[in-house]
């Protein structure tokens, strides 16, 4: 390879997914020579395999076949209900375990970000709105001024939005009595106008962000990416396209640490076990921090780079079982790493799409990955580290870009499992809320053990 070429192949791998997500070109989400000759036709023959062995390894290679829908032959899921692609209310309750339950449509914008708090769903856009929905119908919302919403979480009572121009805003609910409608108050920012003010009165406190710009270190000076929380140690992480990582004490929204986390925007962060945090780049790589006792202080310390690729990392997620982590790459792989008993062991890569891996979701045994590919892998994790792709879910017509999950709750399971109450213990069901480009938000019934149709 030329120099020449080096350089255009850093330069497009380092480009902000952002760049990516506003073009409709699918060539910018994907090599050329990977892209499907007609995406309309991508459904029966998914290639959606997994290898034990390196991430660059070919899968044909691989000592190790799973059950999916792969290669030339016929699956017995090609009939599933789960890769119907159009669903609606009525028919949904004809699925005894899994399928397509609504969707939430609003003239909003594309959809960027999704949490769910019991019983309600926020949602973020590029217009700027959080809309709250409650039993598929708009329950409330709230506007802020900081550019789209990237990033939701929910804590307890409050909830915290990062948005494109850098900001983190917590709002709370608000139920006066003089009020027609539900409503949402903002009630600080991250980090607070006090601390900022002290903060950047320090000429100490300044850090050098590009050439000739210093900025306080407390704040991020670009999008803020992505959020997780630590509810165990009362903190929150974000990361910002600024390649940063902060981390901030919910009791009294410090910010207790600056870490200069990557060589290119931070795209994902997950909290996980054994005081771990896991961060993934459009560099390529993804990090492995530890929170460590430093002197009198807590500091996270950089212990592994489990991953250095030329493929943007774009998502990072603990499994619900704590036993791996996963992350989506712009290849559209998602390699995943084990819990070992000194240190995480690469475990293999599920290849299930044909464009960027945009979203992770792990609940339970269940792993979900959202992509440009406007479908959802539906894979479960089994003994040994083998991973089962169960289905593929369409029905988006644009890039899936945020997936959120919830169990289903008691009452759910026992309407639509009455008669069969010893299986329902040992089946995990989820309500699955996957947001899209096409501004939609759709919802799905999943189980971990789905229906096989005989073929």
């Amino acid at each position: 390879m030329t120099k020449q070429n080096s350089g255009k192949t850093t330069l497009l791998r380092r480009q902000k997914l952002a760049v990516l997500l506003h073009s409709s070109d699918p060539n910018l989400l994907f090599p050329t020579h990977h892209l499907p000759e007609n995406n309309d036709d991508y459904s029966d023959h998914r290639r959606s395999n997994a290898s034990s062995l390196s991430p660059n390894m070919s899968s044909a290679s691989s000592p190790v076949h799973f059950m999916s829908p792969i290669n030339q032959t016929p699956s017995p899921y090609t009939k599933s209900p789960w890769i119907l692609p159009h669903f609606d209310n009525a028919g949904a309750g004809d699925l005894h375990n899994t399928g397509l339950i609504g969707s939430l449509v609003r003239e909003g914008g594309h959809i960027y970000s999704l949490a769910c708090s019991g019983d309600l769903l926020y949602t973020g856009s590029d217009s700027k709105n959080i809309r709250v929905w409650k039993d598929l119908v708009e329950f409330s919302g709230f506007k802020s001024s900081s550019g789209l919403v990237k990033a939701i979480v929910v804590s307890g009572d409050r909830i915290f939005t990062g948005h494109q121009d850098g900001k983190i805003r917590i709002w709370k609910y608000s139920n006066k009595k003089h009020h027609k409608k539900s409503t949402y108050k903002r009630v600080g920012s991250l980090p607070t106008t006090k601390d900022y003010i002290k903060t950047s009165m320090n000429p100490n406190n300044y850090i050098e962000v590009r050439r000739r710009r210093n900025v306080p270190w407390n704040r991020h000076y670009d999008a803020v990416s992505c959020m997780s929380l630590d509810n165990e140690q009362g903190l929150l992480y974000t990361g910002s396209w600024d390649k940063s990582l902060k981390v901030w004490r919910l009791s009294d929204s410090k910010c207790l640490e600056s870490v200069n986390a990557h060589d290119d925007a931070v795209n994902s962060v997950a909290v996980g076990f054994a005081c771990l945090v896991f961060t993934g780049s459009a560099d390529g790589t993804v990090k492995v921090w530890r929170r460590e006792l430093v002197g009198k202080t807590t500091k996270h310390v950089l212990v592994n780079t489990v991953l250095d690729q030329e493929s943007a990392v774009t998502a990072v997620v603990v499994g619900g079982s704590g036993a791996a982590v996963y992350a989506g790459s712009s290849d559209g792989l998602v390699n995943f790493w084990e819990q070992g008993k000194q240190s995480l062991s690469h475990g293999g890569v599920l290849r299930g799409h044909k464009l960027a891996v945009l979203c992770l979701a792990s609940p339970g045994s269940l792993l979900l990955s959202g992509s440009a590919d406007k479908s959802i892998c539906v894979w479960r994790r089994d003994g040994g580290g083998m991973h089962t792709c169960l289905s593929v879910l369409y029905g988006h017509t644009g890039p899936v870009k945020c997936l959120a999950v919830q169990e289903r709750c008691e009452k759910q399971q026992q309407d639509d499992e009455q008669d069969d109450q010893q299986d329902e213990q040992k089946d995990l069901k989820w309500i699955v809320y996957s947001g899209s480009l096409d501004n939609s938000v759709k919802l799905w019934r999943v189980s971990e053990q789905p229906e096989l149709c005989n073929c």
